[in-house]
């Protein structure tokens, strides 16, 4: 959650200026706390939800097994990644954010039986549950304490990560689905400059890369644990920020390609990879560069997995925060509006700039599902205009989108109905609840609103994938197929498309590809081969489609799945072979060597900004590589041999 109010400020201007069944309670104990209770208004009732696991993606939509859209209504259920302030003795619950002492594991088994608690996600119309978690949790082998489960004594003598088992079984059991969240390194509350910036922040990127196969394979067994959140709001420590790009220890975009193709062929295959975009860059003063950049580097650079179907995007936002602004108030705070200053049409248009975008704009190489995997609001205390007008706004905006979301948070403390009230279920110290459907939290119908809204339902056909090849500063090799061979051009930069895929777009310069199933869906042989092509053995007389350039070509029967590179130079082309039939063998030249040559209605987006780049169309494929080795060129690409399909 954005709780920066201050912190990073802080600390970022000291640097600058320094230089096995769970028991429920008993039946008298639900009539008191119904009588305790002020009248309810009804909660929305909503048909029990048929899915079948695992989920995948078909262009914008999140699907389960049976190609049926799962739209995503969820919640965070915090308090495994760490409640603690960082200062104090830990124990203490005033030294915990909003005096909530989660134990170290999901907030409120202290106090309602963890079934009531499932009970009341399903009431509200939650499917499928956000379930934060630390480094530090998957390695805690200290026990929670009685006191910390006492409305859950069969927890007693249990570890963090052991009660966070049964919680993710629970939730499973009850039918939800389950997402899980690496939140923090470190159990403390985030999200300020408090050793959890970055996913290395506090840890090594290889430890972190081994706790995410550890729980990936943890829960491999569960087919309703549906996903894998990579890592929470990755933002500007004192010193550096982070990166989408660049290719050292704090990019952001490397990082999670990378894991997410690990867990994808090391751990579970079967779980949604979740990427959030990033959360804050650059020194919040006004005058210096500062910014919340969210998912608009995927425009330019996004993540292509080793499997199809299986990215997920994913952003947060608060009223309190803004496109340039981190939610401080005092000390550091910026002239910079939040999000709660803008009009609906302002507001709407820097969302979609910012994230919904990339599920908005079809058939692009960043088109996926948006998982809006934070957003909330203060609720019965929350007076202001603002964040109410604002909270309805992006209501709207979700509504109108379609969009999948999860509420931040969902359970949390009251005293005399007095507490910290974003949450929208809290529960006393005697197991009482407060409801968001008690008669007296103004969200509520924001909140049916929401629940209730309209939405694709049924079966999503398949869509076409578009995906970027980006060996920018290594291997970009995301073919199965290839993956399980040896090196097939060793000291050059390999990239190849994900199975199912051909490559239709080349870049002049920069080394960026374009893949597609677009037209043809698979053509790689199941029994077929692969050619490795470095001369022009395959370019038959008579047909020198490039005179005076160097023709990778690949033979007839076969297609370019990917290529190889040394520095800004053609190294090789790969070719693979197809089905009888699937290719014709009729050919022209598309050449992109002094500008965009892409076609009139070009598929796939700006796969290489700024870079000139050649394409086929959809009912083509490439099947050559042209460059020249004259002086003064680099051996860049300069024209592709475009070939009908069969």
């Amino acid at each position: 959650m954005v709780t920066v109010r201050g912190s990073l400020v802080r600390a970022t201007l000291a640097a600058v200026l320094l230089l096995v069944p769970l028991t429920s309670l008993p039946e008298a104990a639900a009539e008191s706390r119904a009588a305790s209770e002020p009248s309810a208004t009804p909660a929305p009732v909503l048909p029990a939800e048929d899915w079948t696991p695992p989920l995948s993606t078909r262009g914008r939509w999140i699907v389960d097994a049976d190609g049926d859209r799962f739209r995503l209504r969820s919640g965070n259920w915090h308090g495994a990644s760490g409640t603690w302030n960082g200062s104090g003795d830990a124990e203490d619950d005033a030294n915990h954010h909003a005096g909530e002492n989660s134990g170290r594991m999901p907030l409120g088994l202290d106090r309602a039986p963890m079934a009531e608690i499932i009970a009341g996600f399903r009431e509200i119309g939650i499917n499928s549950i956000r379930l934060p978690f630390s480094n530090e949790m998957v390695h805690d082998s200290r026990p929670v304490t009685d006191d910390s489960v006492a409305a859950n004594p069969a927890l007693r003598g249990k570890t963090p990560l052991q009660v966070y088992d049964v919680v993710v079984r629970e939730l499973t059991a009850a039918g939800l689905a389950v997402i899980l969240n690496n939140h923090t390194n470190t159990t403390r509350w985030c999200c300020g400059v408090d050793g959890n910036e970055r996913w290395n922040a506090s840890r090594s990127t290889a430890v972190w890369e081994d706790d995410w196969l550890f729980m990936a394979r943890r829960y491999k067994g569960n087919p309703r644990v549906v996903g894998a959140d990579l890592y929470n709001e990755v933002r500007r420590s004192v010193w550096d920020d982070p990166n989408w790009g660049l290719g050292d220890d704090h990019d952001w975009f490397a990082a999670s390609q990378r894991v997410g193709d690990r867990i994808l062929t090391e751990a579970n295959p079967n779980l949604l990879i979740v990427v959030e975009g990033i959360n804050w860059t650059g020194i919040p003063v006004d005058g210096f560069p500062h910014e919340r950049p969210t998912l608009e580097p995927a425009r330019r650079l996004s993540h292509t997995l080793v499997d199809s179907g299986k990215l997920v995007y994913s952003a947060h936002f608060y009223d309190y925060t803004g496109p340039n602004h981190t939610g401080a108030t005092g000390t550091g705070e910026t002239s910079d509006p939040r999000y709660r200053d803008l009009s609906p049409s302002e507001l709407v248009a820097v969302l979609d700039r910012q994230a919904f975008f990339v599920s908005a704009e079809q058939d692009q190489h960043f088109t996926a599902p948006v998982w809006i995997s934070e957003f909330g609001v203060g609720g019965r205390a929350e007076t202001g205009q603002k964040p109410r007008a604002w909270f309805e706004n992006f209501v709207d905006q979700l509504i109108r989108t379609d969009a999948d979301f999860a509420y931040w948070p969902l359970v949390g403390r009251h005293d005399n109905r007095q507490g910290n009230g974003w949450a929208l279920l809290h529960w006393d110290a005697a197991g009482h609840r407060m409801g968001l459907y008690d008669g007296d939290d103004w969200r509520a119908a924001a909140w049916t609103r929401l629940i209730e809204a309209d939405g694709r339902t049924g079966r999503v056909a398949p869509a076409p994938e578009w995906s970027m090849l980006s060996p920018d500063h290594g291997d970009f090799v995301q073919s199965r197929r290839m993956r399980a061979l040896p090196d097939w051009d060793s000291g050059a930069r390999k990239s190849v498309c994900p199975d199912g895929q051909r490559l239709i777009g080349l870049a002049h310069t920069g080394n960026r590809g374009l893949c597609s199933d677009v037209t043809a869906g698979a053509l790689w042989a199941p029994a077929g081969g692969h050619e490795v092509v470095v001369d022009e053995r395959h370019v038959r007389p008579g047909g020198d489609w490039a005179s005076g350039y160097t023709k990778l070509q690949c033979a007839d029967g076969q297609f370019l799945i990917g290529y190889s590179v040394r520095g800004a130079a053609v190294s090789a082309a790969l070719c693979a072979t197809a089905p009888a039939g699937r290719l014709g063998t009729g050919g022209r030249t598309v050449w992109f060597d002094r500008g965009d040559n892409r076609g009139p209605a070009a598929k796939g987006g700006d796969f290489a900004y700024g870079r000139y780049k050649g394409q086929c169309a959809d009912d083509e494929y490439a099947a050559g590589i042209a460059y020249t080795g004259r002086v003064g060129s680099s051996r860049t690409p300069d024209a592709l041999y475009c070939r009908k399909l069969g």
